[in-house]
């Protein structure tokens, strides 16, 4: 495999020229700084496929049966066929390979990004560091610092990334789901807080329209105390609860509750790994009234969250809540799972105390949270640790770095 050499002024210049020559899908195996700009190595991935497929064909051939004719009388046959332990044995090779070689991949592109970036504004890099210590992903990170000015001071700079981020966190008009009224299932993980808030939103609307509004419902057969739970808030509050098997039974009670403003639903907690969401999934979606609305927690980080995301989320969803907001030490990874996802944002728990720990999002409060300094000056990554960073975050969420 024979490498090509390309440079020019700039990483986004070379990493050009590297597309045009070699395609997209071009391997960067090394880099270096030279006195014209940047320098780098790459190969196409052609090369690549034909060194994975070489070996992966060896330890094939190794393992088939001779066709030879033999004079002699027949061996008896083997009790059971041989396994191809060679074979299997080098395609683990090759994957472990390849993954190695995508991790090297993804830091030196990730190195060629941030270099530039510190060549051309160390304030917008030390940010950049700072976002990435808060829990936002490379992405996004990224897209922040890339293109401020060069020469503000950092604090100028720093105002800019937190406008920026406002413009963009999608958060519903105030109070949308009360006001608006409708059918919504709180869905989410175990214990991520779908009874306490189903409790503190249908708390909200009693007050403001009175008990004869309002209904709940679980689907949540497996768990008597979740259904337990509920009972004991409807009871305080003065409203029906009902408990539901399937898709059947579900139409039928929302027929019967079709004169109630709201109707909030709360649902069995799984891990995000869990077969049963999918299920669970198709019992809401059979009443085109459900709007889903997905329960965040703030102290997952951001490749849990997006893990939880793409589980829960599908066509239909009406949004999210971040919950467990005081328990977090940074609320940056939920903000930047609504913004990379588009989820609009329409609450925000912190407490179990029922009503007073809802919240409506406040964003000027929320972006403090998200951009506040480390409390430990230790904790701010050092400019040569930045590269590492982004390429260990990009491997969790598959982002790639251009």
């Amino acid at each position: 495999m024979n490498a090509r050499r390309f440079s020019g002024r700039t990483s986004r210049e070379v990493l050009q020229k590297v597309r045009n020559a070699l395609g997209p899908d071009a391997m960067i195996v090394a880099n270096n700084a030279i006195e014209e700009g940047i320098e780098v190595l790459a190969l196409p991935m052609q090369a690549l496929d034909a060194a994975v497929a070489a070996p992966v064909a060896a330890a094939a051939g190794r393992t088939a049966s001779p066709a030879v004719a033999r004079p002699s009388a027949p061996a008896p046959a083997p009790a059971s066929a041989p396994k191809p332990v060679a074979a299997e044995g080098s395609a683990k090779e090759i994957l472990g390979e390849i993954q190695r070689m995508r991790g090297v991949l993804q830091a030196e592109l990730a190195s060629l990004s941030v270099n530039e970036l510190r060549r051309r504004n160390p304030v917008a890099t030390a940010l950049l560091g700072d976002l990435l210590a808060a829990g936002f992903s490379p992405s996004t990170a990224r897209a922040l610092t890339m293109r401020l000015p060069a020469g503000e001071t950092e604090e100028i700079a720093r105002r800019r990334v937190i406008s920026a981020v406002g413009q963009k966190l999608p958060i519903a008009p105030a109070d949308q789901m009360i006001e608006q009224g409708g059918v919504y299932a709180l869905v989410g993980p175990t214990g991520v807080g779908k009874t306490t808030t189903i409790a503190k939103l249908a708390a909200r609307a009693v007050v403001r329209y009175g008990a004869a509004s309002v209904a709940l419902l679980s689907t949540d057969s497996f768990r008597i105390s979740g259904q337990d739970q509920l009972r004991v808030y409807g009871g305080i509050l003065g409203v029906p609860v009902h408990a539901v098997k399937d898709g059947v039974a579900l139409s039928q009670i929302l027929g019967e509750l079709r004169e109630r403003r709201l109707v909030l639903i709360d649902t069995m907690g799984m891990s995000q790994r869990d077969r049963q969401v999918a299920e669970q999934t198709a019992l809401l979606a059979a009443s085109p009234k459900v709007q889903r609305v997905l329960m965040l927690n703030a102290t997952s980080s951001g490749a849990t969250l997006d893990e939880v995301i793409g589980a829960y989320v599908s066509p239909g969803h009406h949004g999210c809540i971040i919950t467990k907001v005081d328990e977090a030490a940074s609320v940056a990874p939920a903000l930047d799972a609504c913004l990379r996802h588009a989820l609009t944002l329409h609450y925000v728990t912190n407490g179990q105390r029922v009503p007073e720990d809802v919240h409506l999002p406040n964003r000027s409060y929320l972006l403090h949270r998200a951009m506040r300094s480390p409390v430990d000056p230790g904790q701010r990554p050092h400019v040569e640790d930045l590269p590492v960073m982004m390429a260990a975050r990009s491997a969790l969420t598959g982002e790639r770095h251009a």
